[in-house]
């Protein structure tokens, strides 16, 4: 008789139970440690990645800047020397002693204030005109030899044509940031209108849709990006030419404090002043960076 193998009820196979496990334990066990990184060489690739380039050029900037005030016999002033005197310039920015002597808060806002009455009118009337040249082809034929011609004209040589129209400082500054900035806007958002494919348009077509359904459901879209790429560069030529052109006009504005100061001979507060157009300057192109982003990408 030979020999039967019964299995009982609730006998399992133990081999298969200490197996199974095993491989699932494992993945468990090692899925943190690949996810998981390093604190501290984290924190390290950051401040060598982000933080120690900036920091390292500035540093060198003013150590360059200290070498050349010290080899110049006293004429341009140095770095700390400049610090102290601009927070002596700051401590007080909004004093007013009649219309030739204002605070440098002062001169700031009339600047800003010029620069976006110019830089608006500008917007309002190159990025329309940049559809419609990019739109149709007899308009971008008839305006290429105006943009052509006027485009190149350096921004200060409209300033006596502006005194001579509006007959005042105000607003020949403001028409020389308006001349100035208008042609990035009007060509960016033109190449921006050719660029798109002509089957959009094609389609449109088919689908009977109207010029202003066009604008808004195609043309808008995808001009954007290209159109908020002319307005940044036009707010960088619009404060490089306020500057410039108060110091032609004279009133309020920090273009005519530097000058005032050079008639002062205060050479410290000249190179504040450097300071003070820079950093406005990269704050106007940062926050137009931004803004672009965020309507280009809603983010």
């Amino acid at each position: 008789m030979s020999s039967l193998s019964i299995k009982k009820p609730g006998m399992v196979n133990t081999s298969k139970l200490t197996a199974a496990p095993s491989e699932p334990h494992a993945a468990t066990m090692d899925a943190p440690a690949e996810q998981s990184e390093n604190p501290a060489a984290k924190y390290t690739g950051f401040v060598f990645e982000t933080l120690f380039p900036p920091l390292l050029g500035l540093g060198l900037f003013i150590l360059a800047w200290s070498i050349l005030a010290q080899n110049s016999d006293g004429r341009l002033p140095g770095p700390v020397s400049t610090w102290l005197s601009a927070q002596e310039l700051f401590s007080d920015p909004f004093y007013d002693n009649g219309p030739n002597d204002k605070g440098i808060g002062w001169n700031i806002l009339s600047s800003l204030q010029r620069v976006g009455i110019g830089f608006g009118l500008a917007a309002l009337t190159g990025i329309p005109l940049g559809f419609l040249i990019g739109r149709f082809r007899f308009l971008a034929r008839m305006s290429a030899p105006i943009i052509g011609l006027m485009r190149p004209i350096s921004p200060l040589v409209w300033l006596p044509i502006g005194l001579l129209v509006f007959n005042a400082a105000h607003p020949a500054a403001i028409w020389v940031i308006f001349i100035s900035s208008i042609w990035p806007m009007i060509i960016n958002t033109a190449m921006g209108v050719r660029s798109i494919p002509a089957d959009y348009l094609n389609v449109a077509r088919v689908l009977n849709l109207s010029e202003w359904k066009v604008f808004t459901k195609i043309l808008f879209p995808a001009v954007l990006p290209y159109m908020m790429t002319g307005v940044r560069l036009s707010i960088g030529v619009a404060w490089l030419v306020i500057v410039a052109a108060e110091m032609l006009t004279g009133g309020v504005g920090i273009g005519f404090w530097v000058w005032d100061e050079w008639n002062n001979l205060n050479v410290e507060h000249i190179l504040i002043a450097i300071f003070i157009v820079g950093i406005i300057g990269l704050i106007l192109e940062q926050t137009l960076i931004w803004l672009a982003g965020y309507m280009t990408h809603g983010a």
